[in-house]
């Protein structure tokens, strides 16, 4: 019977062993989530007040372009389509770069997702 006893006991310690490694690794995992969730959730909020200072910035920049472009050949309305032009050709090259555009965001956030 002590052989019994002995592999009982041994079976109970690698069941509380067991049980102790998933929770854990249950604990782990809900940090991880954590800290993924808020670094993305801090990531969204900076960009979302960055880039709405950068298009309030680039309006007025924008729109002081057209009005010195109008000036400058003495037609505001054509000062306002050489601007919308460029801004439309801006357009193109990001649309013409959008696949480098998800490689380099994608690069980015696998290396934040998976090295930490």
């Amino acid at each position: 019977m002590n052989v019994f006893e002995s592999l009982n006991e041994t079976s109970n310690k690698a069941v509380d062993i067991g049980e102790k490694y998933v929770e854990t690794s249950h604990q782990y995992l809900k940090l991880k989530v954590f800290q993924q969730v808020t670094s993305f959730s801090s990531l969204f909020g900076k960009m979302l007040l960055i880039g709405g200072m950068m298009i309030i910035a680039l309006l007025f920049l924008a729109l002081s372009a057209a009005v010195a472009i109008g000036y400058w050949v003495d037609n505001l309305a054509i000062g306002m389509l050489i601007m919308g032009g460029v801004f439309i050709l801006i357009m193109l090259i990001i649309y013409l770069l959008r696949r480098r555009i998800d490689k380099f965001f994608i690069k980015k956030v696998s290396q934040k997702f998976f090295d930490k």
